[in-house]
């Protein structure tokens, strides 16, 4: 198993880091996508992703664009040149829309359109947060055409919605959200989703599920949600767990930059 979104960076895991990545090697995770989200957070997620042996990408969270997002965006041109040429760079990103948080929409639309042309200028996917802009994302996703499309992660929508995603050649990262017993239109997506659309994802240490004993999400719970998948789709465990292996493997081209 790979967690395809894991902010495995965050201050959260500092006290017992090493303990959870001992945790995950027994459990059969063999490693975590780190998404960035800030000029902030990069040198902590560079480092913790050096020291594990993690992919990662580089971005700007829409939570994170505000009136100095221009100057944000140049820092991100100069980081990303300066790693391009990483070989666990494999993505721009967590970018997107967000109108929960909508103070800051015009900057968040800015630092999209930017992040989508250096995906495209560098072959990158991208993996996208999209919360209540659906539509919006997919107008622009259609004007940018990129080669290597992306996942959009925690996706919460319904099966139109995950259709208009997959004809672009974007994937669907399934997380924590699917264990929850009020998330029925989730469930009934997944239900009819192609084996070769959707990465398992966790978003740790966020987005806990509502059954858990714990506070803090971690990668540990990617076996209930390919055991939730399968019972979905009515398939075998090892299926589901097969194709989401395979199909973040191609999303990210990390066969030969993890082995």
């Amino acid at each position: 198993m790979i967690d395809s979104h894991a902010h495995l960076d965050f201050a959260e895991f500092d006290s017992d880091r090493k303990q959870l990545f001992d945790s995950m090697k027994q459990a059969g995770i063999e490693t975590a996508v780190i998404p960035g989200v800030s000029p902030a957070h990069w040198d902590q997620q560079l480092a913790i992703a050096k020291e594990y042996v993690c992919p990662f990408g580089l971005g700007i969270h829409p939570w994170f664009c505000d009136e100095e997002i221009t100057v944000s965006l140049a820092e991100l041109k100069l980081k990303l040149e300066k790693y391009q040429f990483d070989p666990k760079l494999v993505a721009i990103g967590e970018c997107g829309l967000d109108k929960l948080r909508n103070k800051n929409w015009q900057a968040q639309i800015v630092s999209l359109e930017a992040q989508l042309t250096m995906a495209k200028q560098l072959e990158l996917p991208v993996i996208l947060h999209v919360v209540k802009a659906h539509n919006e994302m997919l107008s622009i996703l259609r004007k940018h055409a990129l080669p290597k499309a992306g996942v959009i992660h925690g996706f919460y929508g319904s099966v139109e919605i995950a259709n208009e995603y997959i004809k672009l050649g974007f994937k669907l990262g399934i997380g924590g959200l699917i264990l929850n017993h009020n998330t029925q239109k989730l469930k009934n997506c997944v239900a009819h989703l192609p084996l070769d659309s959707f990465l398992i994802e966790t978003d740790s240490p966020a987005m806990t599920p509502s059954n858990s004993a714990e506070t803090r999400n971690t990668p540990l719970i990617l076996q209930s949600i390919i055991v939730e998948i399968a019972n979905l789709q009515k398939k075998s465990s090892v299926l589901i767990s097969e194709h989401a292996f395979r199909n973040v493997v191609q999303l990210f081209d990390l066969k030969l930059k993890l082995i």
